[in-house]
C-alpha cells in the first residue's frame, strides 16, 4: 500500500486540522509521514499549529479509514492530488484555504491555460439557457475549460454545452467520487468522463452531499478558474456564495444583466451595481477582457495581469529567473538574482499579492 499516500489521507482525518493548518505543515515539513512522524514539542511550536492541534496529530490512530480509502482509490481508478503533486490545479494554491487532498476521476488537464466557472441557478429562464448555450459554445475556439458545479439548472447547461462544442469540463462535487448527486445527472457525469472531463471533489468515499457542503466545495469552484461568470441567479443562493469567494481570491467575476423585475437576475443585478461583477454581454467581451483574444503572444506562462503590472527593478529579475524552469526553489532565486533576502522577500510578497505568481509547499514558486 502506498505509505504516503496512507499518511496524506490521514493529514486529512486529524481533528482540528483543517486545510489551512495543514497546508502550514506541509510548507513546514515537506511531507505528510514527516508531519506524523515529528514530535509534539516541535509540532506544537510551529504558528498556527500549538498544543491542541500538536496532540491530535499526535494521538491518531484512526489509519484503518485512510486505508479503506486506498483500496476505493484504487478499485476506480481515482487519481489522489495532494497539495504538493504538479497534478494539484496550481491556481487552487493561491487561495489561503486551498483543500489538502483531491480525488479526481478523469483525464482532463486541471491547469490548463484558459479556465473559466459558470454558475446559476437551478431554475434558469429560456433567456439564461440560451445565453449560457451561446457562450460556451463562441468560447469553443479558444479551448477554455469550463468549470460548474453538476448542479440543475446553469451548472448542468455548462457541461452539457462544453460536451456538445468539444470542450473539457470539471464537474466539482460535494460529496464522494462513490455516488452522483443529483441522481438525475448519472447519465451527464458519464457523459463529462466520455468527453475528456472531470469529476473532482475533497471529500473521500462515503461522504453524503450534505447542505454544508455546497458553499465549501464552491470555493473549488472560484479558486481553480480563472473567472468567475454567474449568469442567473436570486439575491440569496449558491451562486452569490461563489462570486465573493471569487473576489475574496482576487479573480475576475462577471455578471449577465437582467431585467429589474425577474427574480432570476436579481443576484447579478446586485453584483454589477455593487462592483463585485463587470457586466458581461457576449463571448468576444470575455475574451478581450480576459486578454485570451492577443494573437502571437508570448509564453503562456506569462500571466496577462502582468501585462498591466508595472514592475520594479527587483522584481523584473525574479520573474527573468522564475521563466527559466516551471518550479524554483527560493535558494535558487536568492542565489541568481544576487539581491539581498530581505529585497526578495519584499519583491515576492508583491508578485504574490499582484497574483504574478505563487508559492509551492516546500519554499518553491513558480509563476501563475
Amino acid at each position: 500500500m502506498n505509505s504516503e499516500l496512507l499518511y496524506q489521507i490521514a493529514l486529512t482525518l486529524v481533528p482540528n486540522i483543517g486545510c489551512v493548518q495543514a497546508k502550514i505543515l506541509i510548507e513546514h515539513f515537506g511531507d505528510a509521514e514527516s508531519v506524523f512522524k515529528a514530535k509534539e514539542s516541535k509540532l506544537k511550536n510551529i504558528e498556527g499549529i500549538g498544543e491542541i492541534r500538536a496532540r491530535s496529530i499526535k494521538t491518531f490512530s484512526d489509519f484503518s479509514l485512510a486505508e479503506d480509502e486506498i483500496k476505493f482509490i484504487e478499485k476506480y481508478k481515482i487519481k489522489p492530488f495532494f497539495i504538493s503533486s504538479k497534478e494539484y490545479p496550481r491556481r487552487l494554491l493561491n487561495c489561503y484555504d486551498s483543500p489538502t487532498l483531491l480525488f479526481c476521476k478523469g483525464d482532463a488537464d486541471l491547469n490548463a491555460s484558459k479556465i473559466i466557472a459558470i454558475v446559476g441557478t437551478r431554475n434558469h429562464s429560456e433567456y439564461g439557457k440560451h445565453f449560457t448555450e451561446k457562450l460556451v459554445k463562441d468560447l469553443a475556439e479558444e479551448n477554455v475549460m469550463i468549470v460548474s458545479g453538476l448542479a440543475f439548472g446553469i451548472d448542468a447547461l455548462a457541461h452539457k454545452a462544453a460536451i456538445k462544442n468539444d470542450l473539457s469540463t470539471v464537474a466539482v462535487l460535494a460529496h464522494g467520487l462513490d455516488e452522483v448527486y443529483p441522481r438525475e445527472h448519472h447519465g451527464l457525469a458519464k457523459d463529462i468522463l466520455k468527453y475528456n472531463g472531470v469529476l473532482l471533489t475533497e471529500y473521500r468515499s462515503k461522504t453524503k452531499p450534505d447542505k454544508h457542503n455546497f458553499p465549501i466545495r464552491n470555493r473549488i469552484v472560484a479558486g481553480m478558474s480563472d473567472a468567475t461568470i454567474v449568469i442567473e441567479t436570486g439575491i440569496k443562493g449558491g451562486s452569490l456564495i461563489t462570486a465573493e469567494l471569487a473576489n475574496g481570491y482576487n479573480k475576475d467575476v462577471f455578471a449577465v444583466p437582467g431585467k429589474v423585475t425577474d427574480a432570476k437576475s436579481e443576484g447579478c443585478n446586485y453584483l454589477i451595481k455593487s462592483n463585485k461583477a463587470m457586466l458581461l454581454t457576449d463571448a468576444k467581451e470575455l475574451l478581450e477582457i480576459m486578454g485570451w483574444e492577443e494573437k502571437n503572444r508570448k509564453s503562456e506562462v506569462r500571466h496577462q495581469k502582468e501585462i498591466f503590472i508595472e514592475l520594479t527593478k527587483d522584481e523584473k529579475v525574479i520573474i527573468d529567473i522564475l521563466k527559466e524552469k516551471e518550479t524554483v526553489h527560493i535558494d535558487e532565486i536568492n542565489q541568481k538574482s544576487g539581491l539581498s533576502s530581505s529585497a526578495v522577500a519584499a519583491a515576492i510578497l508583491n508578485l504574490e499579492l499582484q497574483n504574478v505568481m505563487l508559492s509551492l509547499p516546500g519554499k518553491l514558486y513558480q509563476l501563475t
